[in-house]
């Protein structure tokens, strides 16, 4: 039994990753759907996207695929290389800095448009 160590971690968060995925998925398809109603639906539908709630949940998929991926190139790793076991530990602190390298600029560009609503920037003007 894993009891905690990285291990255990790594599996379970490989799990609820591909779930979240598989969500992300169906919540797809049934906005795709929403072409099949007209224009007038879709675009309608398309604006909950902007919504700072829906843009958590986008960013909540990010971590969930770049954490699966990372994590499944570790899986490999220790399923094909003869000391991938061996460093196993070693190969999930590895996916998990990947992850959160990777996620801290898409968290930028995810949220970025939402922090704008909360923090004025002042602009230039092009003619001062």
């Amino acid at each position: 039994m894993y009891k905690g160590q990285s291990g255990m971690w790594s599996w379970l968060f490989h799990r609820v990753s591909g779930l979240a995925m598989l969500l992300f998925l169906l919540i797809h398809i049934v906005d795709i759907s929403m072409l099949s109603f007209g224009p007038t639906v879709y675009n309608n539908s398309i604006l909950l996207f902007d919504q700072w709630e829906v843009r958590l949940l986008s960013l909540s998929l990010i971590a969930a695929v770049l954490y699966h991926a990372f994590n499944g190139i570790r899986i490999m790793l220790i399923d094909f290389w003869r000391k991938g076991v061996k460093y196993q530990k070693v190969l999930f602190v590895i996916a998990m800095v990947l992850t959160i390298a990777l996620f801290i600029p898409a968290a930028y560009f995810v949220m970025g448009p939402v922090l704008s609503w909360f923090i004025h920037v002042p602009v230039a003007s092009a003619g001062h």
